[in-house]
């Protein structure tokens, strides 16, 4: 059965390095970055610094989830997805793709994503926007399958505790 990975959080939290990071350590298995299903529209929305809303989420949401589907047709063992995921709702489209999800919420201090927010250049996604997706930030509950990392050091730091989770798991 396929086992997709969603890395999850706000935007600054490091989804995009700790993706890859976990992708290199699962033999370069398929990796999907969530922006990139984004349509066109909800980009300039985001451009334009207004917060999506759950309608505009959804069609997103049903293309990563398909796309974590056809993996698992192929027979991938594994596969990685960038995905904010912010709402349960949310998680509850991606997680009927085929095989198991599982959530690796990455939650480092505001003023963390704040600061690599600031940091990045020609990325559609504002600085400003990280407050509309804190208020909106539902935590994984009790019966999600998933870790929360809040370690707010180096990507490589970040990877060890991913590892060290998906290791306690069974999951490697």
């Amino acid at each position: 059965m396929t086992v997709h990975f969603v890395i999850m959080g706000v935007c600054g939290c490091g989804k995009t390095t700790a993706a890859r990071s976990l992708q290199n350590k699962l033999n370069q298995c398929p990796y999907a970055e969530g922006d990139d299903f984004h349509t066109q529209a909800n980009r300039n929305k985001m451009g334009a610094g207004i917060p999506l809303t759950d309608e505009d989420r959804y069609p997103w949401l049903g293309n990563l989830r398909d796309w974590m589907t056809q993996r698992a047709e192929e027979g991938a063992a594994y596969s990685v997805v960038t995905c904010s995921a912010l709402k349960r709702q949310y998680r509850d489209i991606l997680r009927q793709a085929q095989g198991q999800v599982a959530f690796i919420h990455l939650a480092p201090p505001q003023a963390v994503n704040l600061e690599r927010m600031l940091a990045r250049k020609g990325h559609y996604m504002k600085a400003g926007m990280l407050d509309s997706q804190l208020a909106i930030l539902e935590e994984l509950a009790a019966d999600e399958y998933g870790v929360k990392i809040s370690n707010p050091g180096s990507p490589e730091a970040v990877e060890a505790d991913m590892l060290a989770w998906l290791q306690a798991e069974k999951l490697l």
